[in-house]
């Protein structure tokens, strides 16, 4: 089993759930069914700081080079917020996560905004300038 999960994961995926819907423990590969199930919330995590570093990247580019707002970036920070609760509303206990996620995806969000603008890294805040409901919010955009 262990040669088919890294000869051909899909087969193993399928045999893997084959072997649980068989109710089969005993042949069940349970290290690799471990560490994917593990490699999944981490998926999940790592999604919720991607979506919102882009989200904040964007944010930035707005607050900061008011002279190219367009519907491009308003579409992209309306796309972003959407993405970051569809995130959300399929996995809940990742709220308690957004605080340090934040953090994360702020610093992401700053390489963002200045690969884009060309902008110094001094002209962003070294913290987040915007509040969660700030950032999650529709309506929200800054300096309107």
């Amino acid at each position: 089993m262990a040669n088919l999960y890294e000869t051909d994961f899909y087969a193993w995926t399928q045999q893997q759930a084959q072997l649980l819907e068989q109710n089969l423990w005993e042949k069940l590969d349970l290290h690799h069914l471990v560490e994917e199930l593990q490699d999944l919330g981490r998926r999940e995590r790592q999604e919720l700081r991607n979506r919102l570093s882009v989200l904040l990247g964007h944010l930035l580019k707005w607050h900061y080079q008011p002279e190219h707002r367009g519907n491009s970036w308003r579409a992209t920070i309306r796309e972003q917020r959407t993405r970051v609760q569809l995130v959300l509303s399929d996995n809940p206990s990742l709220k308690p996560y957004l605080a340090e996620a934040l953090a994360i995806a702020y610093q992401l969000g700053q390489d963002l905004a200045v690969q884009d603008t060309g902008l110094d890294y001094s002209t962003f805040p070294a913290d987040c300038p915007y509040t969660l409901p700030q950032i999650l919010d529709p309506a929200f955009l800054p300096n309107l």
